[in-house]
């Protein structure tokens, strides 16, 4: 029995994003939600390539440089640690690529920019049910279990940033 190849893991290029874009898609489905997931490859790329990218991905790619996995993220800021850190978006890894060390090295490669460039954290948020967490946990991942995550999204957003607007519309301001 030969061991599986160890990916390479390496920054996307524009050439990476459409199998960037269907691993999205595979992972929306696994989520069980893939009627939510509307993400295009004009899109990704405009997010990753554009003038003033706030995305950043790497890709775990097999030994014909074709992507098996990746990670989309971007850069948060802690207040209190008065650093920046990574918020890891998306980690996905193809089934067929699972077990190789694509994930782990991912996340190591996350791991390394926080710690070549000061930051002092890595975080993510995980479905409830998605049996990652013991592969989270095996590396050392805490659970953050007294933060609750709040969400504004669809007509509450839009209702919200409508009181804006009518502040700015009433006489005198």
């Amino acid at each position: 029995m030969t061991s599986p190849v160890i990916p390479t893991i390496r920054p996307a290029r524009p050439e990476d994003v459409p199998a960037v874009v269907a691993m999205v898609h595979e992972l929306a489905e696994y989520e069980r939600a893939p009627d939510e997931c509307h993400l295009t490859t004009d899109q990704l790329s405009s997010a990753l390539f554009g003038a003033a990218p706030a995305l950043f991905g790497h890709v775990a790619v097999d030994e014909q440089d074709v992507p098996v996995g990746f990670a989309l993220w971007f850069l948060n800021f802690s207040t209190w640690a008065g650093v920046h850190g990574i918020y890891l978006e998306d980690l996905y890894v193809r089934p067929a690529a699972r077990g190789t060390g694509a994930g782990r090295l991912l996340l190591a490669t996350l791991a390394d920019i926080c710690v070549q460039r000061g930051y002092r954290r890595l975080e993510w948020w995980m479905i409830d049910w998605n049996p990652a967490a013991g592969f989270y946990a095996s590396i050392g991942a805490e659970q953050m279990s007294e933060w609750v995550p709040y969400r504004l999204s669809g007509d509450a957003l839009n209702d919200l940033a409508a009181q804006v607007r009518a502040v700015a519309a009433r006489p005198n301001h």
